[in-house]
């Protein structure tokens, strides 16, 4: 298509995202200025719409750096009418990061801390849920797959971030093992019949699936 390039497209996309909160805007400034890999305003609010469009009350996060995709999720599980979003990241720094920023918009109540590995975490977690969130790193994907086939409801949502992995799943040549793993795991899920996926080139790639 004549005219359409990525980044213009993906400004495009980033300006249709309505305004967000003051502190919010203090979260995507911090990624800005840090390079902190943020899933940005426009995969947020695609995650918030999804959330809000199944009802979501129960999310859990599988890394969730300071909060910021926390945050979307949050504002989606408190307008269906409350729940629980799980926030996991091993640094204890990010994590108290994510109580500051969570807690000033409004949020205490809604989250659940966790310090930890999240896979594990996820396993030992009681319940089933309605969405969960993927941005861990990358050469674990493939061994989480089974673990949110198990913990999602059927009818849930998964969401997995970095599945264009800048474009170097595009590369033929590029073997690298976080590559590979991408690759992986973007063939087992799109090829089990459990699963109804698609892959939106929205900023670096999100990977949704529905869970039959």
């Amino acid at each position: 298509m004549p005219g359409i390039d990525y980044d213009t497209t993906q400004e495009y996309l980033a300006s249709l995202v309505p305004p967000r909160e003051p502190e919010m805007q203090k979260m995507e400034a911090y990624a800005e200025e840090h390079g902190f890999p943020i899933i940005g305003p426009a995969c947020g609010y695609y995650c918030y719409q999804l959330a809000r469009m199944i009802g979501a009350k129960s999310v859990f996060e599988l890394g969730s750096g300071y909060g910021y995709s926390t945050a979307w999720f949050a504002k989606a599980v408190r307008e269906n009418g409350g729940g629980v979003v799980h926030h996991t990241v091993w640094d204890g720094r990010l994590s108290a990061m994510a109580r500051d920023h969570l807690s000033k918009l409004g949020f205490d109540g809604l989250i659940e801390y966790h310090t930890a590995e999240a896979v594990e975490t996820l396993r030992s977690t009681a319940g089933k849920f309605d969405i969960i969130f993927n941005d861990i790193d990358k050469e674990a994907y493939p061994a989480s797959l089974p673990v949110i086939k198990e913990k999602l409801k059927s009818g849930g949502v998964l969401i997995v971030d970095n599945t264009l992995w800048s474009g170097r799943i595009l590369d033929a040549t590029n073997m690298d093992k976080s590559t590979e793993a991408i690759r992986r795991f973007t063939r087992a899920i799109t090829t089990d019949p459990a699963w109804i996926a698609s892959l939106v080139p929205m900023r670096d790639g999100m990977m949704v699936a529905y869970k039959r």
